[in-house]
């Protein structure tokens, strides 16, 4: 797979770290639970849209774009860090964000990543939940280039092909990483919401012939739903790199019985999760995705879905940011601890 020719910004902090975590695999008794650090891209908090910005972005450039359109719900970490890049690639960023959840706290709707959105400059336009959110992007981009400007349009958690392109690359750094330290991957798990990740991951190790599944946690959509959404995006990923890979149905698999109330929705799993890995681990998971992510990771170790010896590797996709949108999910929790 020769990723280098495509346009490619550099600016996250790669590799990132691959470590193990000694206290929750302990917790649970097994498997070898691995972290692969992608809260640690190091743009705008990090996160794992920065591998996917480095494609979509050097695409920008090349295009000549000067305004960055983006969508995302109120809490989104992809437009945080889409905001971030924009302005310091000295572009304009119209930021679009649908309130999936309804809720008006205003937590949600002007903390965490929303702050930062306007920490970065970006304008912020606000829709309701249910709005057509593509249809909105592109009517921004032709009041823009009616005003002479020149708009890029980058599709919720920069999810496209060019975008997936970060997860081939991630992939391909994983095996390396697992061959340097001497480790087998028997399963990779992350959270799996607008496909990008999953896609790029499910593409990269089989198209390095690894035979590592890849497990994505659902956040929003129903099983078959976000089965199909990641292996339509997946074979268009492969297409793209034309080397002749193709990618078997079997290989994308979602569980989706961890979303709950919705996307965005808290759970009593998520607050667990986040919290069992705040305080045994030192780190931060989101609300959102890899609260959930992990919540499912977990219930399954539980259920022995994973044997005692087997090695799992969890794709820390970042969001910590959007915590500060979520206090109040954990009041009963830090309540009972006092």
């Amino acid at each position: 797979m020769n990723l280098g020719r495509f346009p490619r910004l550099h600016f996250a902090h790669l590799p990132t770290p691959l470590e193990l975590l000694p206290n929750l695999t302990k917790e649970l008794g097994g498997p070898s639970i691995y972290i692969k650090r992608d809260d640690a891209t190091g743009l705008a908090t990090g996160g794992n849209k920065a591998r996917k910005l480095e494609f979509l972005m050097a695409d920008a450039v090349e295009k000549g774009a000067n305004t960055i359109i983006t969508q995302g719900a109120t809490q989104s970490n992809h437009c945080r860090q889409t905001a971030a890049i924009a302005t310091k690639l000295g572009m304009k960023c119209e930021v679009l964000l649908e309130n999936r959840t309804g809720s008006q706290d205003p937590d949600f709707t002007q903390s965490g990543n929303v702050f930062l959105d306007q920490m970065f400059g970006a304008t912020i336009r606000h829709y309701r939940g249910g709005t057509d959110m593509d249809g909105a992007m592109n009517d921004v981009a032709e009041g823009i280039k009616n005003d002479g400007g020149t708009p890029y349009i980058i599709p919720g958690g920069g999810s496209n092909p060019i975008g997936a392109l970060g997860y081939v690359s991630c992939a391909v750094e994983l095996l390396n990483q697992a061959s340097e330290q001497g480790l087998r991957i028997d399963h990779v798990v992350h959270a799996t919401g607008s496909a990008g990740t999953q896609a790029g991951l499910v593409t990269g190790l089989d198209g390095s012939s690894s035979g590592v599944p890849v497990l994505g946690i659902g956040v929003n959509a129903p099983r078959e739903a976000q089965e199909e959404k990641v292996y339509d995006l997946a074979c268009r990923t492969a297409d793209m790199l034309d080397t002749g890979i193709e990618i078997k149905r079997e290989r994308v698999v979602a569980n989706c019985d961890y979303v709950g109330g919705g996307y965005g929705v808290p759970t009593e799993g998520m607050v667990e999760a986040v919290t069992m890995l705040s305080q045994l681990e030192a780190i931060l998971l989101d609300p959102v995705y890899t609260g959930k992510g992990m919540a499912g990771l977990i219930d399954l170790a539980r259920q022995s879905h994973f044997t005692k010896d087997e090695n799992v590797v969890f794709i820390h996709t970042g969001g910590s940011a959007g915590l500060f949108g979520y206090r109040g999910a954990f009041t009963d929790t830090f309540a009972a601890d006092a």
